[in-house]
């Protein structure tokens, strides 16, 4: 029950309760008037939609396409499409029996039904005594229900009865023209809407829970498998065959899924990402392992076992030079190295440096993981840059002609050196456009020295003569070039 308006409503029913004469939407006092011994409990609304989205994932050892359905009046549900898996199970009537067994060991209530559209099928399973409709046969499954097995609103349902309309056959023997008159505009349209779409001359698009893999292998078990050392061997075989799937198509994959679906209706899962595409089953199979299989929480067993690529790329040709296959090899190596750190230890360890865009140096590199690299680089800076940078750039004395000229000497870590070549100045102005940078930040301007030993040095001084009396100019060595 819910509390609205008009005091507490009863919005979901046992089978019992039907049956003692109470309805959906009644009041609560009234129910406990009919029923004195009523039982009844706050309604949860949201904790509903979760236990209803977390069924649709482990129904997805069915089909990898299912959406939820939250219809009113308790009467929510599952779509499935079984289209091209049927065959797995044994046709559509041995599918349907799957499911509904199932359903019924999780201690699920639950109507199943196969038809031609979503519409018809939701029709036949609320309202309907056959539950699976022949292909091409839907305008007969669903004439002899009730116009409400069409999903109307109770208003339209109301205003057809008021009309003597009652069964969905006394629609269709309507002209379309004549019905829409019967109807404010709105209305009309949606008891058309409704209409065409259980018969398939309007199109329902449906948005699964979880975006469907293109490439996806599954096992069923007759038995729930408790074993981790079984489990594995049956994932290894479906990486086989995902390989052999992925080589046909000309794809690798970049992302691996594992499923595991436990017969106390949970899933589990294992997620792997690779660095490179690649369809090539030792190597799905040696990343599943490194991940670990002991990662799997099988619960009490699961009864199903499915592998999916959700991310793929185009294979492409690599080139090989004259002097044969090693750098081809190298990259494969490198790729397959940190696709097995990266299953150890995890994705957020293996890290590789991005450049990113700032005006300051020490800003203009980040590390990212290697995996979730975006692999866009923004440009390069103008000037030159040195390999070593010093975080935090380290003091130095400098001596220089002002007010922009380079150092002729300078002091660090106790060392004096004497500069005979330099170059610059490269002025970085602050980014004033981020918070607080200006006020942390002056204006610098770099220089490239060489001193009379062949060291080179890349050093800055920070704000200008005549800028700022109380922050006088300091000067810094940044890096250092090779």
């Amino acid at each position: 029950m819910e509390r609205t308006q008009a005091g507490l409503t009863l919005t979901a029913l046992t089978p019992s309760a039907r049956a003692l004469g109470l309805r959906l939407g009644q009041s609560h006092a009234d129910a406990c008037a009919i029923v004195p011994e009523l039982t009844s409990a706050p309604a949860e609304a949201e904790r509903a939609t979760h236990m209803l989205r977390r069924l649709a994932l482990w129904m997805e050892r069915f089909s990898p396409v299912v959406v939820l359905d939250p219809a009113p009046d308790g009467l929510e549900g599952l779509f499935l499409d079984l289209t091209g898996g049927q065959h797995l199970f044994g046709g559509e009537a041995a599918m349907a029996a799957a499911i509904a067994d199932s359903l019924a060991r999780l201690g699920v209530p639950a109507r199943v039904a196969v038809a031609d559209t979503p519409g018809a099928a939701w029709a036949l399973a609320r309202y309907g005594e056959t539950r699976i409709a022949p292909p091409g046969e839907t305008k007969a499954a669903i004439t002899h229900l009730p116009v409400a097995a069409l999903r109307l609103s109770p208003p339209a349902i109301k205003l057809l009865h008021r009309f003597g309309l009652r069964r969905v056959g006394a629609l269709l023997e309507l002209p379309r023209a004549a019905l829409a008159r019967r109807f404010r505009d709105a209305e009309a349209l949606g008891v058309l809407q409704r209409l065409d779409q259980a018969l398939g001359r309007l199109a329902e698009p449906l948005t699964p829970v979880a975006a469907p893999a293109v490439y996806r292998v599954q096992t069923v078990f007759a038995e729930p498998m408790t074993n981790i050392e079984a489990v594995a061997l049956q994932a290894e075989a479906l990486a086989a065959r995902l390989g052999t799937m992925l080589e046909a198509a000309g794809v690798g994959a970049r992302r691996l899924r594992l499923i595991g679906f436990r017969v106390d209706g949970a899933v589990t899962e294992l997620d792997v990402a690779l660095a490179a595409a690649s369809h090539r089953s030792p190597h799905l199979i040696r990343l599943l392992k490194d991940k670990g299989w002991e990662r799997l929480d099988l619960g009490f067993g699961i009864d199903a076992l499915a592998l999916a690529a959700p991310v793929t790329e185009p294979l492409r040709a690599r080139q090989i030079t004259t002097l044969g296959e090693d750098r081809v090899e190298a990259d494969a190596a490198e790729a397959a190295l940190i696709d097995r750190l990266s299953a150890r230890l995890g994705e957020a360890a293996v890290l590789r440096p991005e450049r990113h865009e700032s005006w300051t140096p020490e800003t203009a590199e980040v590390l990212t993981p290697y995996l979730a690299a975006s692999g866009h680089a923004p440009p390069a800076p103008v000037g030159e840059r040195p390999i070593l940078l010093f975080d935090p750039p380290e003091p130095i004395e400098a001596v220089a002609e002002l007010p922009d000229g380079a150092p002729a000497r300078f002091v660090w870590r106790r060392a004096a050196r004497r500069v005979l070549r330099a170059s610059g100045p490269e002025r970085l102005s602050p980014e004033w456009w981020r918070t607080g940078a200006k006020a942390a930040r002056r204006t610098r301007d770099y220089y490239r020295l060489e001193d009379d030993k062949g060291g080179r040095y890349w050093v800055f001084r920070e704000g200008l003569y005549g800028d700022d009396a109380a922050r006088p100019p300091a000067w810094w060595m940044h890096g250092l070039f090779p």
